[in-house]
């Protein structure tokens, strides 16, 4: 079915297909109209869920990890200063293997205060032990909030899963949507089942110190987990596409970067304004690509060091900064020679600044650039 829609309304529409039992609710803008949805579902009898009204964002989270504890299917939502205020728990729902998934929409840290969208809130947190993945529309936002609870309930992965949307410019703005049928999404996504879970017949013990030795070797199956992850993310998006008809291409998407001499590195949507003025400077002669990263974590450094290494000169343009130094998928790609700052408290990022980066570009011009 197709449906004209806005970003977060693609969200809760997968959510709905998902099923799950217990959605644990606190609004804060822009995030807010998600959970407003599910209420609606909730209350029509269109979804039968457990839906908790909290009283906070730490309450949000407390109620995802006890619900999934239970052995549970679950979701949650929250945006900026509210992940900032659930940051002491995502360490908690990683580190005890809960696969929540939880929609965050980017919005700018306080101060100042400011409601618009930018990316610092999530990419603070990404040493968290959450997966992280970023739409570009609403139909991604959609196909992965679906792919989220695949990949984080698989045996092989047992990590939760954050999907990023740009505040507003992803949230509020509409598109025409291709919505899938309940049975469709039955066919793709099994039925939660865990060990991992209270169970009075096998008691376990859960949430435990651990000393230097076995606290190490948790962390470790942590990040192996993480790392097999990015197979299980292929396994979905290949299943995904013989059922719904729509592929993506995991942790990557690299736009016309086969033979470009410049590419720019992004995340988010505003990839696509850097792929129209890339179609644009390519009739006029200059070789530039978009690479966009879709999963902040896992990371594909090995591939985006293979993508970037034959290009003359490469930048990563983020809405983020990290203070004192630069911004942080910029450290993260660390192959790159310019990182430009952009799209801060929602400041515009327009065409003629893409463009003007990739001027810098073949101007030799590197470092940290403000637009």
């Amino acid at each position: 079915m197709r449906s004209f829609i806005s970003g977060n309304d693609a969200v809760a529409a997968a959510v709905r297909l998902a099923a799950p039992e217990v959605i644990s609710a606190y609004p804060i803008t822009p995030q807010t109209t998600v959970i407003e949805r599910l209420a609606e579902y909730v209350e029509s009898g269109g979804l039968d869920a457990e839906y908790i009204h909290v009283e906070s964002e730490h309450s949000a989270m407390s109620a995802a990890m006890g619900a999934s504890l239970a052995g549970v299917r679950t979701f949650t939502a929250t945006s900026s200063q509210g992940l900032l205020y659930m940051a002491e728990l995502l360490p908690y729902a990683a580190g005890g293997r809960f696969p929540i998934v939880m929609m965050n929409a980017n919005r700018s840290l306080a101060l100042p205060w400011n409601i618009y969208g930018d990316q610092r809130d999530s990419l603070s947190q990404l040493d968290c032990g959450w997966i992280q993945a970023y739409a570009e529309n609403a139909q991604e936002a959609l196909d992965m909030t679906l792919m989220a609870y695949y990949i984080a309930e698989n045996e092989r992965v047992r990590v939760p899963f954050m999907v990023n949307l740009d505040g507003f410019h992803l949230t509020h703005t509409y598109e025409v949507v291709e919505i899938p049928s309940q049975k469709q999404a039955d066919e793709f996504l099994p039925r939660f089942e865990t060990e991992n879970k209270i169970d009075f017949d096998r008691p376990k013990n859960f949430g435990f110190s651990a000393g230097p030795d076995w606290n190490a070797q948790f962390h470790r199956e942590h990040h192996e987990a993480m790392l097999r992850s990015t197979q299980v993310i292929a396994e979905a998006e290949d299943k995904f596409a013989r059922i719904f008809g729509r592929k993506y291409s995991g942790a990557l998407d690299a736009y016309r970067c086969d033979d470009a001499e410049y590419i720019l590195v992004t995340l988010g949507c505003v990839s696509g304004i850097c792929r129209q003025v890339t179609d644009a400077l390519r009739e006029e002669g200059v070789r530039a690509g978009v690479l966009r990263i879709r999963y902040m974590r896992p990371f594909a450094l090995d591939e985006i060091r293979a993508i970037l290494a034959p290009a003359r000169a490469s930048a990563v343009l983020e809405k983020d900064i990290s203070f004192g130094n630069a911004g942080t998928v910029f450290t993260n790609v660390g192959a790159a020679a310019m990182n430009v700052i952009g799209g801060l408290g929602g400041a515009d990022i327009s065409r003629e600044h893409v463009r003007s980066i990739f001027v810098r570009l073949k101007n030799g011009e590197n470092g940290v650039i403000w637009l």
